[in-house]
């Protein structure tokens, strides 16, 4: 297991500057709560316009556990990754929906060659997810050996947060 390019660090993601942001969107893709609405308010209005161009299939845009990529707007990266994790108390199968959410996020930044991803706690907001058990599974997602080529950020918007995934990256480490 290679954790070495993975940093988890407490800030604001729209802070990142690296290729890639990823969006924790709604299904919708045109903005929301949490950090949707952080993303797209800084984003500014080019990043909804870019989204309102992703085909509505059976109104979603983006379903739970899938991802979809687009330019940046005023971000300060290449690209957003849209991914929907799973609302956990509600979702069939979460853990399954939010190893998705990562694996496609990520097979997304590589197949449009980028080198530094930055994500947030996919889920741990409002739709519930436990932060220690989405903390394990997204880094078990991310040191997957084929993600070794990007560089991963993990923004974590509290110190408690933060000391969550920190533990399971510590013990992740150790194993």
């Amino acid at each position: 297991m290679a954790l070495e390019n993975i940093h988890l660090l407490i800030g604001n993601i729209i802070d990142s500057n690296h290729d890639v942001i990823v969006n924790a969107a709604n299904p919708i893709m045109l903005g929301g709560g949490g950090v949707d609405g952080v993303i797209h308010k800084a984003a500014g209005r080019s990043l909804f316009e870019a989204c309102k161009k992703i085909k509505l299939i059976n109104g979603v845009r983006c379903p739970t556990g899938e991802a979809r990529i687009t330019s940046a707007g005023e971000l300060n990266a290449k690209f957003v990754i849209h991914t929907v994790g799973p609302r956990f108390n509600i979702d069939l199968n979460p853990e399954k929906l939010l190893i998705s959410a990562y694996q496609k996020s990520l097979d997304l930044a590589l197949k449009y060659n980028n080198k530094s991803i930055s994500f947030p706690a996919i889920s741990c907001g409002v739709y519930g997810y436990p932060v220690s058990e989405a903390a394990h599974i997204a880094l078990l997602e991310c040191s997957d050996v084929k993600y070794n080529k990007l560089d991963i950020y993990f923004y974590l918007f509290s110190n408690r947060d933060y000391a969550e995934w920190n533990k399971v990256y510590s013990m992740l480490s150790k194993s």
